[in-house]
């Protein structure tokens, strides 16, 4: 598959799947790791460093949502590991609102908190009629919905664009063990 791709990606389900994961590492392509469902960030970053240590430096992250106690959505989109792992290692991250929350009417707000939150990216689902798609049309948007959603992430990307990879280098401050330095 990799002669035919520009991309691998690694679904959540095979966050943990070692011997998957050094295949991809030697396929010679990117890899975009998406977030085991229970995993958790050091976990992740495990997973990536058997694609890093395999050959391939260039991975993406993608949170995808956790399992938590809550039903009424899909997954609970962890917008605190977008931050996080900014600060944490150098591998980008995207973020994927469809597949965390299943629902299209909440697909927006979560991709406009991500960009917020500082992600590199956003992979959503588009469909142009999602009411007829053989799968996740009730979290598709519309060509539509798209083309305005990105219109506002854009406008908010170049609000927050300076905090991407530390949040406090910006300010000249940084909180170590409840202490500021400048």
């Amino acid at each position: 598959m990799a002669r035919h791709s520009d991309i691998l990606q690694v679904g959540t389900r095979n966050m943990q799947n070692y011997s998957l994961l050094t295949a991809v590492g030697k396929a010679g392509k990117p890899v975009m790791l998406k977030r085991g469902y229970g995993a958790t960030i050091e976990e992740w970053l495990m997973a990536a460093e058997y694609i890093i240590s395999s050959g391939q430096p260039n991975v993406i992250l993608c949170e995808r949502g956790i399992r938590t106690f809550e039903t009424y959505t899909r997954n609970t989109l962890d917008l605190t590991a977008v931050p996080l792992l900014h600060h944490l290692t150098h591998l980008p991250v995207v973020v994927d609102p469809s597949h965390a929350t299943g629902k299209r009417w909440l697909v927006r707000p979560m991709a406009m908190a991500a960009v917020a939150a500082g992600a590199d990216g956003i992979m959503v689902e588009v469909h142009p009629r999602p009411d007829e798609a053989k799968s996740d049309g009730e979290q598709s948007l519309t060509l539509d919905q798209f083309a305005d959603m990105a219109s506002a992430l854009r406008k908010i990307h170049e609000e927050v664009r300076t905090l991407i990879k530390d949040p406090f280098a910006m300010t000249g401050q940084v909180a170590v063990d409840g202490a500021s330095k400048p």
